[in-house]
């Protein structure tokens, strides 16, 4: 009897890191999570220590082991899916000089201003600079600050000890990798939104002189690029004895978490669409060609498939504002909390948002609770809670908190539907928002589209991260993708909450027409 070959798929997520047994073919045999510590500054910092993702990634992938799901000798390869848009600054010999700058952080947002800024400016871009990004690039650094193109500079300005010393600057899959191989690489995709390359062909993505060059970072520290396919090696010595694992394992080099979710999902065939929701959300569609709509902010950019382009349409906050609701309000550990057991707080809010009324009771939730990045790029935007009055309850609360990430979805799909030219006719829902049945139905009925929920849809990361190692190794065929994810339940928008959804969707957009500029002068 062949004995089944898996892939160790390792998906790092801003809340921590999972890992999971996954056969070539896309099984998910079991998985162990291990929590990392955000932390966020008052000045709009956000980190992690690189360490602590190492450490998690080690305990999970012990625990993992120890259950015995498969002989160690079966693990033919090592492959991630990451958190995207972080920034860590290492040596010559792989050390990380200090905390890695994640995507949430906004600190660079001056630094960045001034370096793309001219005489002519077009939306805060220098005309000539833009024109080449969007030529090249397909996209534009954020202004927000929330790329690693102002992380970078961020580091350079306020911390130019560590920028002179810095070997290279890597992305968190970079990293992570690093530690795995000993190679300083990133991926087509890892290196995007440092926006100094080529993506014309998505096959053979470079450097662009010019655009190193508007980016203020010496172009040697800039790793190599290479495809998310691409095998790098095996693992080191170090690792292997870390992980418990044979040093022949070889280590593909994987991709970011949008996507790995995109593969995750099934959602590979052209124009096909996938939403995750995790503490970020995202749509995704693979689709022909580059191109760029700088008005919603949308852009398609090189990805794992070959010869194919990602459609990224990126929202800053989904699952962490539940999160928020959860360790912030429902469950803060002060005077009024003394319970040291905290239930499964997600399930029960399932429960009774599955008995509150479509629309809330009136209430409406807006999900900026950390500016955002599509359809508008707005650091400024904040979150807040509208026409409640003392005939609601938490109750109604915690479904307008799951209503609100879909009107923020809703206010995402008509952009995304202008950019491919086609309506999106069905949607797969991946990530650990996937796994409500009642934000499922919501998402359907808001949207009024067919969902359909990806089996295990907390693993659509890691299945992705292993789908392309099996890819890279041989083993199967991107095009095998939507015969190799199964979908769990399809939910059908129902006719009955449409005009309710309508009325409510339009005030959502008139709230944040009505309040942006308060949101600006509050925290401008």
């Amino acid at each position: 009897m062949t004995q089944l070959n898996y892939t160790l798929a390792i998906d790092l997520g801003t809340s921590g890191a999972k890992v999971a047994l996954v056969s070539m073919h896309g099984t998910v045999l079991g998985w162990e999570s291990q929590e990392v510590q955000l932390m966020l500054t008052p000045d709009g910092g956000a980190e992690q220590v690189p360490l602590d993702w190492w450490k998690a990634i080690v305990n999970a992938t012990r625990r993992l082991m120890a259950r015995g799901l498969a002989p160690v000798q079966s693990i033919s390869a090592v492959c991630c899916s990451t958190q995207g848009e972080g920034t860590v600054a290492v040596d010559r010999d792989g050390n990380a000089l200090m905390n890695c700058i994640l995507w949430m952080d906004m600190r660079g947002a001056p630094h960045l201003r001034r370096r793309v800024g001219g005489l002519l400016n077009v939306a805060g871009y220098d005309a000539f600079k833009l024109a080449r990004w969007l030529r090249l690039t397909g996209g534009l650094p954020s202004l927000t600050g929330k790329d690693p193109s102002a992380h970078m500079l961020f580091i350079k300005e306020v911390y130019p000890d560590i920028y002179e010393h810095t070997y290279k600057f890597l992305n968190v899959l970079d990293y992570i990798n690093l530690r795995l191989c000993g190679r300083f690489v990133a991926t087509v995709d890892s290196i995007l939104t440092s926006w100094v390359t080529d993506n014309r062909d998505p096959d053979h993505v470079s450097y662009d002189a010019a655009l190193v060059r508007y980016s203020g970072i010496d172009a040697d520290k800039f790793p190599e690029v290479v495809p998310c396919t691409e095998v790098l090696g095996h693992l080191t010595r170090e690792a292997a004895a870390d992980l418990g694992l044979p040093e022949d394992v070889r280590v593909v080099a994987g991709s970011i978490d949008n996507t790995a979710s995109a593969v995750g999902s099934g959602a590979v065939d052209l124009y096909e669409t996938h939403l995750y929701i995790g503490t970020s959300s995202w749509i995704t569609a693979h689709v022909p060609q580059k191109k760029t709509d700088i008005v919603s902010y949308l852009a398609s950019t090189p990805c794992a498939v070959p010869g194919r382009f990602l459609l990224t349409a990126l929202q800053a906050t989904a699952g962490g504002n539940l999160t928020f609701l959860k360790e912030k309000i429902l469950y803060h550990k002060d005077e009024l909390l003394h319970e040291e057991n905290v239930p499964d707080v997600y399930k029960i809010m399932d429960r009774i948002a599955e008995r509150v009324p479509a629309g809330s009771n009136g209430i409406i939730y807006t999900p900026w609770i950390w500016g955002e990045r599509a359809p508008v790029d707005d650091r400024y935007l904040r979150a807040g809670l509208y026409n409640i009055s003392l005939n609601n309850n938490r109750e109604d609360i915690i479904r307008a908190f799951l209503e609100g990430v879909a009107f923020n979805t809703r206010w995402l799909v008509e952009p995304v539907q202008k950019f491919t030219g086609r309506p999106v006719r069905q949607i797969n829902l991946a990530g650990g928002g996937g796994n409500s049945d009642v934000w499922c139905q919501i998402f359907a009925d808001v949207l009024n589209i067919p969902v359909r929920q990806v089996m295990d849809p907390i693993q659509a990361n890691a299945r992705g991260a292993a789908l392309i190692a099996a890819a890279g190794l041989g083993e199967i065929r991107f095009e095998e993708g939507p015969q190799l994810v199964k979908i769990r339940r399809t939910f059908e928008p129902q006719p009955q909450t449409r005009a309710l959804y309508e009325r409510l969707y339009a005030e959502f957009v008139t709230i944040y027409r009505q309040m942006r500029g308060t949101y600006h002068r509050l925290n401008g």
